[in-house]
């Protein structure tokens, strides 16, 4: 590795950290364009493996700090996690099956779709000691169960942690508050990266090298948002418009490219 991959690995691997401490997740998301695009990761499978466990062990570290302060509900993420994996399993296969540069065009209409519905405003009546117990497993169980093996078919599709689309399943499924939904989801994310980063990583195809750095990065960039996060507290409906924006640009300059691509080759 030149200087230039390591730098661009450090700070793309911060950038993932940044906005994963900002907003607690949706980080992962560029992670697969920083690779192709920013660091010069010449396959996209080997991109995805590559972020998968970035991504994972950046969760992971993200996590402590959110079970110290018990905003986990941690068999609602069990059950997530466990049928996460399991479509995350599947969805890992298919996506090493499907063309480089037509899995970069889905990709990127996927970021297209998640960063517009992420400028939605979403009302919703919370339940903060929403709690997963035999009297109210016949009420959750049928709504984690089936979001959690969707999400998890589309974060190994993809290579993606999914924190953006794990935290909506989890509200959707529980009325957990956002701040439950965020560490609770950092467990889903860790679990289905894992999944994801092992199938990769058995066909070989994981860039080691820049995993490290990325990873190094990424702690540095987490730390960095948290610290900027409790600083613009009172401002976070305002980052995460802005992140969402950010995420439909580089959906489109995803396509866009991966079409070119396509045309003249």
């Amino acid at each position: 590795m030149d200087i230039a991959t390591i730098l661009a690995a450090l700070a793309s691997g911060g950038m993932i950290g940044l906005i994963l401490g900002l907003i607690g997740g949706g980080g992962s998301i560029l992670a697969v364009p920083l690779l192709v695009y920013v660091v010069g990761v010449g396959s996209s499978h080997a991109a995805i493996g590559t972020a998968a466990i970035a991504v994972t062990v950046n969760a992971l570290a993200a996590l402590v700090g959110h079970a110290r302060a018990g905003r986990v509900k941690w068999r609602c993420a069990a059950v997530f996690a466990a049928t996460g994996m399991i479509g995350a399993a599947f969805g890992a296969e298919l996506g090493k099956a499907i063309n480089g540069e037509r899995l970069l065009v889905l990709f990127g209409l996927l970021m297209i779709g998640v960063g517009l519905s992420m400028l939605r405003k979403r009302r919703r009546t919370e339940t903060p000691d929403v709690r997963l117990t035999r009297d109210s497993a016949a009420t959750l169980l049928p709504r984690l169960v089936p979001i959690g093996l969707g999400v998890g078919l589309s974060a190994g599709f993809f290579g993606i942690g999914g924190g953006f689309l794990i935290m909506p399943g989890l509200i959707f499924a529980t009325a957990m508050p956002l701040s439950f939904a965020i560490g609770t989801s950092l467990v889903v994310v860790s679990a289905l990266g894992l999944t994801t980063a092992t199938s990769y990583a058995i066909s070989g195809l994981v860039n080691w090298p820049v995993t490290v750095f990325m990873i190094v990065g990424g702690a540095a960039g987490t730390l960095a948002g948290i610290g900027v996060r409790q600083i613009f507290a009172r401002r976070k409906g305002l980052l995460e418009p802005a992140f969402a924006v950010v995420v439909v640009a580089v959906g489109v300059y995803v396509v866009t490219s991966s079409l070119g691509v396509r045309l003249s080759g």
